[in-house]
């Protein structure tokens, strides 16, 4: 199954780089709605720690957005270097939608970032949150169309396929873009991205409520804020999300039912079937080794219903079957963060109520421990949906190994080890200046991203910097 091969290779490549890519774009996604949140309750109560706190995450976003835009065009590259097969086949339905991300969600949020990140104080207050909601609604755009595509390929629809090229061609646009997975798969993804960014301004606000109680003194009210704000969008959301799982759920076992199998590591297909809770499947000999499980659990789960029928994996061909030791464990690893996810939630609206919100050194520990909870939940819901979907690119219709580029071993590998060099270099060096930057507690009339400082602009002249008065400032600056 694992063999090194050139496909082997190839589909390794794709998954480090959207392994990385993924986590920066939800970020991006949650965070930018966070900053439209606090601007607009800052704009709505005049309370500065909501000014505070808005350019505290916004040198945050920053970061996070040059990266997931950096880590996203590696992708580009590799469809057509090591997955040409596809792109020539998929193209006239994908092609298409990736140009309409970039016309409408990129576009949007390029001409506004600029603003928002830089215009706080050289724009009215009003046009400044608008460039803000600008920003998050661009992201939400670009969420929706990314996933739109990548449902098509769980779940397509709208198609013929050309009998002499064996292109697929679009019939209808509508069936394409509201394929039957994308509507529950969207609401999943933006839920994802926003308990991504709760709980790690949970963790932050608890990093820096324990080390206001170990040098005895009262957390600053914005740091105190921010865990709150966290707080409710965990105990508020994360509940939803259990709820929007269930529902995909039950979509991917009408539509994927060979998926919802490898998932659960169920090999017959039977009513009243258990939920395996652990186990270790077997592909070879098609059993699931020390199984510890819940009777009817599983047709209750999957199907609402004691007496419903679970899929089984013998009722699939054995080349036609995900790889179920891997989706066995990334779907339970992701189910139990957000159980962890829901139980954080819970327990904070209780000790809200009782008034020791902000005096709970265990509570404020275990969001530092979760932290990182959201990205991780996320990644593994990412390896549970494709590897899923495998052995195809688009489910059902075209095979993996009938996608992969004409390109030898050899080169592909020269390629990934310079990815992986160059990936962690960057990446690294990013994640530090965000652990940096948390490492430091907002505060009162706290700076954004500097605003005094010129930026080079594209070409070889440097403008020197002019006072603002000056009928020159700004000149050839991109600030």
């Amino acid at each position: 199954m694992f063999g090194l091969s050139a496909l082997f290779l190839a589909r390794f490549q794709f998954a480090f780089t959207v392994g990385f890519h993924i986590v920066f774009p939800a970020f991006s996604i949650g965070l930018a709605a966070y900053l439209a949140v606090l601007e607009g309750l800052w704009l709505k109560t005049g309370r500065s720690a909501y000014l505070d706190l808005f350019k505290y995450w916004l040198k945050v976003f920053s970061v996070v957005f040059g990266m997931g835009v950096v880590s996203g065009l590696v992708m580009s590259y590799e469809f057509g270097t090591n997955w040409s097969a596809f792109s020539q086949k998929a193209g006239p339905i994908l092609g298409p939608m990736l140009a309409y991300e970039v016309m409408t969600a990129f576009f949007l949020e390029a001409g506004f970032l600029g603003v928002m990140m830089f215009g706080l104080n050289r724009v009215g207050k009003g046009l400044h949150f608008a460039a803000t909601c600008m920003v998050s609604i661009g992201t939400l755009i670009s969420m929706s169309w990314i996933l739109s595509s990548n449902s098509w390929m769980q779940t397509p629809r709208g198609y013929r396929i050309d009998e002499a090229t064996g292109r697929f061609l679009p019939v209808d646009w509508w069936q394409i873009v509201f394929n039957p997975s994308f509507p529950y798969r969207i609401v999943h993804m933006g839920l994802a991205a926003f308990l991504c960014v709760a709980f790690i301004v949970a963790g932050v606000a608890g990093w820096h409520l324990l080390k206001a109680r170990r040098e005895g003194r009262q957390a600053s009210e914005q740091v105190r804020l921010m865990f709150s704000m966290a707080m409710w969008m965990a105990a508020i959301v994360s509940p939803i999300q259990v709820l929007a799982g269930d529902t995909q759920g039950l979509n991917t076992l009408e539509y994927q039912p060979a998926k919802i199998a490898a998932l659960e590591g169920d090999w017959e297909s039977e009513s009243r079937a258990p939920e395996i809770l652990f186990g270790i499947p077997d592909m070879e000999n098609e059993t699931t080794h020390y199984k510890i499980a819940v009777p009817y659990l599983g047709s209750l789960i999957l199907t609402h219903s004691l007496d419903g029928k679970v899929p089984g994996l013998k009722d699939f061909p054995k080349e036609d079957r995900a790889y179920s030791p891997l989706l066995f464990f990334s779907f339970r690893i992701m189910v139990a963060l957000g159980m962890l996810m829901v139980l954080v939630g819970l327990w904070s609206l209780y000790l809200r109520w009782k008034g020791k919100l902000y005096d709970t050194p265990l509570l404020h520990r275990i969001a530092l421990f979760m932290s990182p909870a959201g990205f991780l939940a996320l990644l593994c819901g990412w390896v549970t949906t494709e590897v899923g979907r495998q052995p195809f690119t688009v489910y059902g219709l075209l095979r993996t190994s009938d996608s992969v580029s004409p390109i030898a071993l050899p080169s592909i590998a020269t390629s990934m080890i310079a990815f992986i060099v160059v990936y962690f270099i960057v990446f690294m060096g990013g994640i530090t200046i965000l652990l940096r930057t948390f490492a430091e507690e907002p505060h009162p009339g706290e700076h954004g991203p500097a605003e005094d400082q010129p930026q080079r602009a594209a070409g070889t002249t440097q403008v020197s910097h002019q006072p603002p008065s000056s009928p020159t400032a700004g000149a050839g600056m991109a600030e």
